[in-house]
């Protein structure tokens, strides 16, 4: 069968030739004369159909069925805002990849996807948003270059290319480098110590090997504790040093290794083994096989769900933002965490931002506005006007931005990167 034959098909149905868009794989196919075969069609492929012509109007025969008619996007200033949704979402059904995109970047979107309605109202309020924003924006700079010699002016002026820079920074590692924004688990193994199994850190960076007081009192080593070496670290935070136990041996694998710990309160790392061990015992950390090499010992570093659970309970304790998808953003890491099983809802407060290319590429959803979670009453805080509609100019509401600079203490840039989890 030709597609022009598939075409007389369909206008058999009350659907006008001319108006037929026809999509293979998210691509408009337009050659009439050739067949379905020499088109790449297969068995199983799906074919889009899109009911459209030049005027915009629905180009139906009169006394033709009414097919469902396409939701049309607000006309404004802004890219996105000038697709058509339903075209866009035929391209996302029409092309595996894309569909995937979605999925992965926006669950919302992706589960609106079937829904012309849903999904047309998701693009409509995002671009109604955004061009307010961007509206918003402009009217801000208009007045900024209305007094070009006031020096408070030119500064914002320079303030607002700056932070347009790490936008832009910013949009190209979610793009690019998205590994960036996840969360790396810590390095343990699995080490002896008198006798007693312990699952130690692995800390290249401390320069000292750390033990709990209650690992050294599981271990038997608090009669050994050295009370003159007792004292306070300080780096981050403050710590008591309750002393020093001079020397036990270590086993590591099937290595028996003499060492030396500082008995620290305050952490909940039962033993962390720095940098004295390491470079002492000529330990190599081998990410590339998971391993520690330590003497020609190769020890396998824990998986994830080896890892103590304290660390993990200590991590999560992190201040969080919610983000877009029921995900979970660290307010001083940026770590996103996802929900095991997400539960997307529809409707104008769900937010997506779908753009269309030459190439029908779908570009990343912007996020719905983040929830703070509960916190105990504090004064409301003020931040400046210039912040939030520097925010809102990215395509965010206004409570989302002032949610956000909230959950940082009122600086922008992170505010940001909060927003702009995906």
């Amino acid at each position: 069968m030709t597609l022009g034959a598939l075409r007389s098909s369909i206008e058999a149905e009350g659907f006008p030739a001319p108006s037929q868009h026809i999509y293979h794989n998210g691509q408009l196919i337009t050659d009439d004369s050739k067949t379905l075969q020499d088109l790449s069609v297969s068995d199983g492929d799906m074919l889009a159909l899109h009911i459209r012509d030049m005027r915009g109007n629905t180009g139906i025969a009169p006394g033709a069925r009414e097919p469902p008619q396409a939701p049309r996007a607000p006309q404004g200033g802004g890219s996105a805002m000038a697709q058509d949704p339903e075209l866009i979402r035929l391209q996302i059904l029409g092309d595996p990849r894309l569909r995937s995109q979605a999925e992965r970047l926006n669950p919302q979107l992706a589960a609106a996807i079937d829904n012309p309605q849903q999904f047309a109202q998701i693009f409509r309020s995002t671009s109604d948003r955004q061009e307010e924003a961007r509206r918003a924006r402009l009217r801000e700079i208009e007045a900024l270059n209305s007094d070009e010699f006031n020096p408070d002016a030119q500064a914002r002026i320079e303030e607002m290319i700056r932070q347009q820079g790490v936008m832009e920074n910013l949009q190209n590692a979610m793009e690019y480098n998205p590994e960036s924004f996840g969360r790396v688990h810590l390095l343990y193994c699995d080490v002896k110590v008198n006798g007693v199994k312990v699952k130690a850190l692995v800390d290249s960076g401390a320069q000292a090997t750390i033990m709990s007081p209650s690992c050294a009192e599981a271990c038997n080593i608090m009669h050994l504790i050295d009370r003159r070496f007792a004292g306070v670290a300080r780096g981050v935070g403050t710590a008591n040093i309750i002393g020093r136990v001079h020397y036990t041996m270590l086993q590591v694998g099937s290595k028996h290794l003499p060492a030396a710990f500082t008995v620290m309160e305050g952490k909940s790392v039962d033993l962390l083994l720095g940098l004295d061990i390491l470079k002492g015992h000529q330990a190599t950390i081998d990410l590339t096989r998971n391993k520690l090499i330590i003497q020609g010992e190769e020890v396998e570093f824990l998986g994830e769900s080896d890892i103590p659970k304290e660390t993990e309970d200590a991590v999560t304790q992190e201040p969080t933002v919610q983000g877009p998808g029921g995900t979970t953003i660290g307010a001083r890491s940026g770590a996103v965490t996802v929900p095991s099983r997400a539960s997307p809802t529809g409707g104008p407060s769900a937010s997506s931002n779908v753009a269309s290319s030459s190439t029908a590429a779908a570009a990343p959803p912007q996020p719905a506005a983040p929830a703070l979670p509960p916190r105990t009453a504090q004064p409301q805080q003020s931040f400046s006007e210039n912040d939030i509609n520097t925010l809102m100019g990215l395509g965010f509401d206004r409570q989302a931005a002032i949610n956000a600079l909230e959950a940082t203490g009122g600086n922008v840039e992170y505010a940001a990167g909060l927003l702009f989890q995906n």
